[in-house]
């Protein structure tokens, strides 16, 4: 019977989101997050949706047309999502608690892109960590890790 329970429920399934490179319901949820922090400040400049291509190739080892394909069904997500909840339960199935930080580190990225710091990317960024169960120091070294990046490419030309 048990067995039964599970099979229905797929418990004994394992979840392809908690392979190393993640899984499909992994990958669009870093895409719909990473869309949404870019959408916060009322327009996606170029620059951002480079850096969310950027980072889900580099994240997922993604082809050009593949991380496409992704970018475009993360941006479909986002704007039919009503909450957040879907995507960060997806990443909360599929990394480890001491991984998580590595979505709060990709969306760190893309609101500071364009370099300007909006409220509502801040606001966004401390939501997901939250709903991630990032603790705030691991979100504020992560952030500092992206700045000191950022200072570092700047001063490379």
């Amino acid at each position: 019977m048990l067995e039964r329970l599970k099979s229905l429920f797929g418990t004994d399934r394992p979840d392809p989101g908690a392979a190393p490179g993640g899984g499909e319901s992994l990958r669009l949820a870093a895409a719909a997050l990473l869309v949404e922090a870019a959408r916060q400040d009322g327009h996606v400049d170029d620059v951002e949706l480079k850096a969310i291509r950027s980072l889900l190739t580099a994240r997922f080892a993604l082809s050009a047309a593949d991380c496409d394909a992704l970018l475009e069904e993360g941006r479909k997500a986002a704007r039919e999502a009503t909450q957040l909840y879907e995507f960060v339960s997806a990443v909360n199935a599929a990394l480890p608690p001491e991984r998580r930080v590595e979505i709060i580190e990709m969306l760190w990225e893309v609101v500071y892109a364009d370099g300007v710091l909006n409220d509502y990317e801040a606001s966004l960024v401390r939501r997901v960590a939250g709903l991630l169960y990032v603790p705030d120091q691991e979100s504020g070294a992560a952030r500092k890790r992206v700045l000191d990046r950022m200072e570092t490419d700047a001063g490379n030309p």
